[in-house]
């Protein structure tokens, strides 16, 4: 198994590939906590906010984890002769995409937005108004997935610019993963 996956990735790729899979979830939850922590601290005390924060850190290592054994596995589909380097940064550009697909979903109720009365009106008068959302949503979803990956496809400045962003994030990113280290202490400490 581990032949498989070597094959397809290298060892430093693999990694990027999970700080690529970390850095939304990571970057979403705090933003979340932070948004949370006043009102937190005015019905407890800040240590305990402090470990409701410690907490979201630690589910969303395990939720990047587990994006990322998902993403490696479904990179196992994409044909052998890419080479891993091309592999890596179609990967972390979709992770990124659905990641930001899915904080717009959220954000969507967190600033209570309502559905145009117009979209309604379409819906209602459609036969078939489930089919208008999940073709909507495909729409959209497919076409900003479809756009990265023909870029990377392409020869030339893509497949570069993609690293390049990746490289810069990867920071950002294991800063995060320097915050998960605290959040697990903080639990452990917490949980003694």
């Amino acid at each position: 198994m581990s032949k498989l996956i070597l094959g397809r990735y290298t060892r430093q790729g693999l990694w990027s590939l999970f700080l690529m899979c970390a850095l939304p979830l990571h970057a979403w939850t705090l933003i979340l906590a932070f948004r949370d922590m006043g009102w937190l601290t005015e019905r407890t005390n800040a240590w305990d906010a402090i470990g409701v924060l410690s907490y979201g850190l630690l589910l969303a290592l395990i939720e990047s984890a587990l994006v990322f054994l998902a993403a490696a596995l479904l990179g196992l589909l994409v044909p052998r002769r890419w080479e891993p380097e091309r592999r890596i940064a179609l990967l972390g550009v979709f992770a990124l995409v659905l990641a930001v697909w899915a904080m717009l979903s959220q954000l969507f109720f967190l600033v209570e937005a309502r559905v145009p009365e117009w979209a309604l009106d379409v819906l209602v008068r459609s036969p078939r108004p489930l089919w208008v959302i999940y073709g909507t949503l495909l729409v959209f979803v497919g076409g900003s997935l479809a756009l990265p990956a023909w870029a990377l496809l392409r020869p030339g400045g893509g497949l570069r610019f993609v690293n390049s962003i990746m490289e810069r994030l990867s920071l950002l990113a294991m800063l995060y993963l320097v915050f998960d280290a605290a959040a697990i202490a903080i639990v452990v400490i917490r949980n003694l």
